[in-house]
């Protein structure tokens, strides 16, 4: 995806979360125990500013978040982070260097995607929260959200740090996975101390899981509503499919 489509999706998903968020913020959200929708809308800020900070003093800071932002107005905290955020990225270019914790991307174009992709997130949660129907994510998002959930977060996070998947890998009999989001297809690997994602073949897996991306995106990331059609077709043992779960929790939390 182009870094301006980046941009448009997360100044539409940014809309609509800070359109839902006020419905009522004291409610929660199901796919983020224990955070009320005002919770969520705190949450995006700060990280919206760690980001921000990321861009202009070359590191993560650390630690996170300040103590003062504990008394800033959580819609008020969300709307000035958003703002900082989308005038840093309006003020370099995507290939400019930035802190980040994934070493093999450490440019400005690395957080207008995982911004991006983790308002898309969180934008879906708000709306599971206020009870409202979940929008579509567009395909092209999707699938690049896909693509970063299982290269970017999990492959990556096995890699370096191994030992945080110890308890789910280390009796692995090594299984394979293929992911399908309509045209798009993954293959992961997994095994003692390995997710490893791959070009897609023929070969058969021991788990499929199929759909339309949105469905696919929102499975992947736990955020299927309650009662809702989850539009995915998932194929193999159950062992196997929580194996894949477990990796994608550790490696997103």
């Amino acid at each position: 995806m182009e870094y301006s489509r980046f941009l448009d999706c997360l100044a539409a998903d940014f809309a609509r979360l800070r359109a839902v968020v006020p419905v009522d913020p004291g409610a929660p959200v199901p796919s983020c125990p224990g955070w009320t929708l005002a919770d969520l809308a705190r949450h995006v800020g700060e990280v919206y500013l760690h980001k921000t900070a990321a861009m202009r003093e070359g590191a993560e800071p650390d630690p996170w978040p300040p103590k003062e932002l504990a008394d800033e107005d959580p819609l008020a905290l969300l709307d000035r982070a958003y703002a900082e955020l989308v005038e840093e990225f309006a003020t370099r270019r995507p290939e400019d260097p930035a802190g980040s914790w994934y070493t093999p991307d450490r440019t400005v174009g690395f957080w207008v995607r995982r911004m991006a992709q983790e308002t898309v997130i969180h934008r879906i949660d708000a709306e599971l929260g206020a009870g409202q129907r979940v929008g579509p994510v567009p395909a092209d998002l999707a699938e690049d959200g896909i693509d970063e959930l299982l290269r970017v977060f999990a492959a990556y996070s096995v890699a370096e740090w191994g030992d945080s998947f110890t308890a789910v890998l280390a009796d692995s009999p090594g299984r394979t996975y293929t992911v399908r989001a309509d045209h798009a297809q993954w293959r992961v690997r997994t095994g003692p101390g390995l997710f490893a994602v791959e070009d897609s073949g023929d070969e058969p897996s021991d788990v499929t899981v199929s759909g339309l991306p949105t469905a696919v995106l929102r499975w992947l990331w736990n955020r299927e509503g309650t009662g809702e059609p989850g539009g995915v077709t998932v194929d193999g043992a159950p062992e196997a499919v929580e194996e894949l779960r477990r990796c994608i929790v550790i490696a997103t939390q």
